[in-house]
């Protein structure tokens, strides 16, 4: 009985308005896309949709991130914190003689840490995730600016910014990460017990826990996964910047949240995708990127985010009164 209740919780959740969603901002997408390139015809250029696509794969990825934890019905503010210091981290070790796949590999294992840490912070000491992750964030920055001295970090490989730089089939090396990592958190959300159980939690704690579910689990590896998202996220935006600067990160956790909000996670639980967080990020490096060929004030960007913020909550909770 119990893992049918779990069952029915978790493929309703899934199915809900992922597809609609999905649909519905692809059409927004395309409608930005004619506007600008009828506005600006430097915007539909092959050199600038590649921009798009370099821009779009970090705050992708922490979209993911973002939806992962949202779904549980939790919050990571701790994500844009932990690119700073998977940054610098790596930017150090790589400068001082450490190979590349051995920093990179012992910047996930930290992240990962920091996102276990998170995990205990909000089932075991039964913090709201809010003000856990808030304190995560604050101490990975604090730590960021502590080993860095404040001071950007400069020598790292030029193998990183080659291959950041790089494109495979036309399209960049780092977009190409992004679509695996989508991918890889469709397969999870989807196709895995572990991705039901997300649901679950995030639809009825105490209905979950009847059919079952480990809570502590879950919450441990939903914390985890997020955190290590965010160290990979870190990873590609070293390459990047082909530099360790430890201000960096800084509103990404906010745009993570936004991606996943406008791609269809409710801040309410159960419902999400990773590929709701793709379409998502495209929609907010769209206008970011349309915004600069327009030459529109770079505060009016934040504004017109926070507005389509605003409105995809604000959607989401009329259409649950509806139900």
């Amino acid at each position: 009985m119990g893992h049918k209740i779990l069952n029915q919780i978790s493929l309703v959740k899934r199915k809900g308005i992922t597809l609609n969603t999905q649909m519905v901002l692809a059409l927004v997408v395309i409608g930005i896309w004619i506007f600008l390139s009828l506005t600006t015809p430097r915007f539909l250029t092959y050199e600038n949709i590649k921009n798009i696509m370099r821009q779009m794969a970090i705050q992708g990825v922490l979209g993911v991130a973002a939806a992962i934890v949202i779904i549980t019905a939790g919050i990571d503010l701790s994500v844009g914190s932990i690119v700073a210091l998977v940054n610098i981290t790596l930017s150090l070790m790589t400068t001082h003689g450490g190979s590349i796949a051995g920093s990179i590999f012992t910047c996930l294992l930290l992240s990962a840490f920091l996102g276990f840490l998170n995990g205990v912070m909000v089932y075991d000491l039964k913090l709201p995730p809010f003000i856990a992750t808030l304190g995560m964030m604050s101490i990975a920055r604090g730590i960021t600016l502590l080993v860095s001295g404040g001071r950007n970090v400069f020598g790292l490989p030029r193998i990183l910014a080659d291959f950041a730089s790089a494109d495979f089939l036309g399209i960049p090396t780092l977009f190409w990460f992004l679509i695996m990592v989508v991918f890889l958190g469709e397969i999870i959300l989807r196709y895995t017990k572990f991705g039901r159980y997300l649901f679950a939690i995030g639809s009825n704690v105490e209905a979950a826990r009847l059919s079952g579910v480990s809570i502590r689990f879950v919450t441990y590896g939903a914390y985890t996964l997020a955190a290590t998202l965010a160290g990979f996220a870190g990873v590609l935006e070293t390459a990047r910047l082909w530099m360790g600067v430890p201000t960096t990160g800084t509103g990404y956790e906010l745009d993570a949240i936004a991606a996943a909000v406008i791609g269809g996670a409710s801040l309410t639980g159960a419902e999400g995708s990773a590929i709701g967080a793709f379409f998502g990020a495209l929609v907010m490096t769209t206008i970011y990127n349309g915004s600069v060929h327009l030459n529109v004030n770079p505060f009016w960007q934040r504004i017109i985010v926070g507005l389509i913020i605003v409105a995809a909550v604000g959607v989401d909770q009329l259409r649950k009164r509806r139900r």
